[in-house]
């Protein structure tokens, strides 16, 4: 039976990318070595580390303003890096959309002044804050949104606007090349790697070069933490995490033979509004999200008892359909398609949830 795992992370890699790591893990391009094995200063792993960072430069239009890192620790590790980098003791702003926004919050706080400019908390997160009632901090350094909210299924379909001297930083962790951005309305991108570009433990960052300058930073900040070092070394500091920049790799090469991320935000639009199509026409399921503030990659829903919900996890399962599970603060159901789950995983999603209905309701 074909499993289609709807896990928020970590999550589905691509069939295709799949089959290929497994064809070249114990011996990667006739060297006799697989691919964890090979020098990360080696020819072969010099040509999948830049290939990683063509492919993303390529795919989501990045100039060369701008540097791509590959940095351990995942998105969390990126809640103190921002700050370390580009608050330096003064003050920025950051907007709560979530328990992720939240402890970003938290760890800026250890590095400056936070200001906390916009929020949905009181609505429990059910809505992005519309972005004409924020209240902007003078002088604030950068900043600071979600772009998807992973747990209570909510994402921002619009950003708000550029302001000259504030860059922009957004943890993209869960919807990170699912559809298409300018870039160059951010001073500072991350995301984790183990929703859409691969497995986890690692975080790529793409940042704005003049924005960090190691002379502008305190003595403090460690060598590891300091964006320039990844900058000034080409990511080979250290001896990097290869067979995650591997998969990346392997991933982005998947990204560009769908045609592109334009190709693959269709895709995803057609997946998330074919189960919100169900949820807007029922009485058996309820969304707990705003309409307008809907995330493409992350569709939250609740039923009629908690009974029925762990029924419809357990009958979910044992028909080939895992993780759907809600985050254990939020409850519900949540299923996470992100752009490796295939039209055909969601199809049978949609079918397995008219049926439920028809049994139970």
């Amino acid at each position: 039976m074909r499993v289609y795992n709807f896990s928020a992370g970590p999550a589905m890699i691509p069939d295709e990318v799949m089959q290929i790591a497994q064809s070249e893990f114990t011996d990667y391009k006739s060297s006799g070595s697989g691919i964890m094995e090979l020098s990360h200063r080696g020819a072969l792993f010099t040509e999948v580390i830049k290939r990683a960072e063509s492919n993303i430069r390529e795919l989501m239009n990045i100039s060369d303003d701008y540097a791509i890192c590959f940095v351990q620790g995942g998105a969390w590790m990126q809640f103190g890096m921002v700050p370390m980098n580009l608050l330096n003791g003064g003050s920025a702003d950051y907007v709560d959309t979530g328990v992720w926004a939240s402890a970003a919050i938290k760890e800026a706080a250890r590095y400056g002044t936070v200001n906390v400019i916009a929020s949905s908390k009181e609505t429990k997160y059910d809505r992005i804050p519309e972005i004409r009632h924020w209240k902007p901090t003078e002088g604030a350094k950068y900043l600071h949104i979600t772009s998807n909210n992973t747990i209570y299924g909510t994402q921002y379909h619009e950003f708000p606007p550029v302001v000259k001297g504030v860059p922009m930083v957004s943890d993209m962790s869960s919807d990170i090349m699912s559809r298409v951005i300018n870039v160059n309305d951010f001073g500072l991108i991350y995301a984790g790697l183990q929703k859409n570009l691969g497995p986890s433990g690692m975080a790529m960052v793409i940042v704005r070069k003049d924005l960090v300058k190691d002379e502008e930073l305190p003595k403090w900040v460690p060598s590891m933490l300091r964006y320039n070092t990844y900058i000034e070394k080409e990511n080979l500091f250290n001896t990097p995490p290869t067979f995650a920049i591997y998969m990346l790799a392997l991933v982005t090469d998947w990204l560009k033979k769908q045609g592109g991320l334009k190709v693959v935000e269709n895709i995803n639009n057609t997946k998330s509004e074919a189960i919100y199509e169900i949820l807007n026409q029922s009485s058996f399921y309820t969304s707990p999200v705003q309409p307008s503030a809907r995330s493409r990659m992350n569709v939250v829903f609740r039923l009629p008892t908690e009974e029925l919900e762990a029924k419809f996890v357990k009958e979910s399962n044992a028909a080939g359909m895992t993780g759907l599970k809600g985050h254990r603060s939020a409850g519900g159901i949540r299923a996470s398609i992100y752009n490796a789950v295939p039209l055909k995983g969601v199809e049978k999603l949609v079918d397995f949830m008219i049926d439920f209905e028809k049994k139970n309701s």
